[in-house]
């Protein structure tokens, strides 16, 4: 396969991961922010502990998703290790997302429903472009290629093509 073809197929792959993350990831917004607003609305809990709570709930219902749709086809050997690094970046993740809520509310005094809402939002959307960049680089890592078998997935890009000036004859 040629250089720009190999490129071709890797971004492909990217733009389907991408894809496939982002419905995770749109769904799981949707539960977010339905459930900050059931909790905003109808409890007297602060506005950053409504948003922990319902970060808390989507990272769960995420954690089902790409486990099962986006990644399904990663290695699963390692349970475990992959719940704990999920959930260690999810935290961090859910740090991103309410800082900046935090940070909009007590340090701007902006409390109303639909800056809430504007400042959740934000805040997910940064947070989200470093849980694509954790989940798929250290949780939900690529299966290591067998010995003398073809290389699935994108690993055979990791390899130098042969150059013409090396290939003996």
């Amino acid at each position: 396969m040629s250089e720009r073809g190999a490129l071709r197929v890797r971004l492909d792959r990217l733009v389907r991961e991408v894809v496939k993350f982002g419905a995770v990831g749109g769904a799981g917004l949707l539960v977010n922010l339905l459930v900050f607003n059931l909790v905003r609305h109808t409890t007297t809990l602060p506005v950053v502990r409504a948003s922990i709570l319902a970060t808390v709930v989507a990272i769960a219902f995420n954690y089902v998703g790409f486990r099962y749709f986006t990644y399904r086809d990663r290695d699963k050997s390692r349970r475990t290790k992959e719940l704990t690094l999920f959930l260690l970046f999810s935290v961090v993740g859910l740090v991103i997302e309410n800082g900046v809520l935090y940070a909009a509310t007590y340090g701007f005094g902006w409390d109303s429903p639909l800056q809430s809402n504007v400042f959740k939002f934000l805040g997910i959307g940064v947070a989200t472009l470093f849980r694509f960049w954790s989940y798929r680089t250290w949780v939900f890592r690529a299966q290591p290629a067998a010995a003398g078998v073809d290389l699935p997935d994108e690993s055979f890009l990791e390899r130098e093509p042969p150059r013409p000036d090396r290939v003996r004859g």
